[in-house]
């Protein structure tokens, strides 16, 4: 298969579904497309129907064709990471891998321009972020909820506002961000630096204020982004991690028990926000972004340095420290219920704390004037109970 067939099935893809959000290619299934949540068929001309592992390998190498990295990183790990564009259609990211002897793909797609934090409707802890001068910011979640767009959004607005440099490394470069105020410039992991600890170690000699890393994977990353943040450099990254604690954790454990007191204490000094998010199906269709916010307050600080205990806890600090913008997952889940966003049942099947969720809606029922449902925990992944 050449790349001028790929095109045109990826055309005819979009064209079917112009919401895709992501293509699915593996062997015994045709061409799927995830559209709001839901993997739906693509059927294209000519038909290809459920791919073989022959048609599936063919538009791999397709994408990969002649970049001996590229080939490199599938046979040695099994996978790789390159970015596709599709002219005048729109860009994506692509992940390529081995599975069952075979290979399969995913290929998501990337908003045709950087998202505005109204667009995605980012907390106003962000346009907080736009002012910070130093520090480590981390946006975390699933693969898929929306990470990426948060960070461009914010690095829109810094280069809209600051004349300062600002140096990504990114796998691969998902969004093109044109100097404004600021000067970009825009590096891509095997391509222009060979391991994100190595790029972040060489952008100290790249004299920026702002640094985005793509993702934060081993310790040694961590360990020279707390150094720069430390040092007067405003770092940006993510972390695969379900909320605002468990990313504390999750730093923590990087580390060798014999480390964690220095890394809390260099954290704690560090760390300026910590932001987690989620996608969850709109009532109507569609998906909207949930978002738990934490703060680095004198609280928060101490929490990092000290761990929770008993009542003291990052869930506890969260939910009474509105006044400082943090808010919990389970408390924007009620607003968006409130709203009418979302449902009971979703608010209450992705709530960190069920319980307590349950009361707050129960709550918010009765001062509505309707009636309250007993909750039984155990019984809601059957809708009859």
């Amino acid at each position: 298969m050449t790349r001028q067939q790929f095109d045109a099935l990826m055309a005819q893809v979009l064209e079917l579904h112009p919401n895709v959000s992501d293509v699915i290619i593996t062997t015994g299934k045709p061409i799927q497309a995830e559209v709001d949540g839901e993997l739906k068929d693509a059927p294209t001309t000519p038909d290809l129907g459920r791919l073989s592992p022959l048609v599936t390998k063919a538009m791999a190498l397709a994408l990969i064709g002649e970049n001996a990295r590229l080939q490199k990183s599938l046979a040695a790990k099994g996978s790789c990471d390159l970015s596709y564009a599709l002219p005048g259609r729109g860009r994506f990211r692509v992940n390529i891998f081995s599975q069952r002897g075979s290979l399969a793909m995913v290929l998501r797609r990337l908003p045709a321009k950087i998202p505005t934090m109204d667009e995605l409707g980012l907390p106003a802890a962000f346009r907080e972020m736009v002012n910070e001068r130093h520090g480590l910011i981390l946006v975390t979640g699933g693969t898929g909820s929306g990470k990426s767009n948060s960070l461009a959004a914010l690095i829109d607005a810094i280069n809209q506002t600051r004349a300062g440099h600002i140096v990504t490394l990114e796998d691969p470069v998902e969004f093109t961000h044109p100097h404004k105020k600021g000067t970009v410039n825009q590096r891509e992991l095997g391509i222009d630096f060979d391991t994100f600890a190595s790029g972040l170690r060489a952008a100290f000699r790249q004299g920026p204020k702002v640094i985005l890393l793509g993702e934060i994977r081993d310790p040694e990353t961590m360990e020279i982004a707390l150094q720069a943040a430390g040092t007067g450099h405003l770092v940006l990254s993510t972390l695969h991690t379900t909320d605002c604690g468990a990313t504390i954790g999750r730093i923590l454990g990087l580390f060798s028990p014999s480390e964690e007191r220095l890394i809390r204490m260099r954290l704690a000094e560090c760390l300026r926000y910590v932001v987690s998010q989620r996608l969850l199906p709109k009532v109507g269709g569609g998906r909207v972004a949930a978002f738990e916010v934490m703060k680095n307050t004198l609280r928060i600080h101490e929490l990092v340095l000290q761990g929770e205990s008993g009542d003291k806890t990052f869930y506890g600090v969260l939910e009474s420290s509105a006044a400082f913008g943090m808010q919990t997952f389970d408390q924007n889940f009620l607003a968006l219920y409130e709203a009418g966003v979302i449902d009971e049942d979703t608010a209450l099947f992705a709530a960190s704390d069920r319980s307590r969720l349950g009361q707050m809606i129960d709550k918010s029922k009765t001062k509505r004037g309707e009636k309250v449902t007993t909750l039984v925990l155990e019984g809601l992944e059957d809708p009859a109970k």
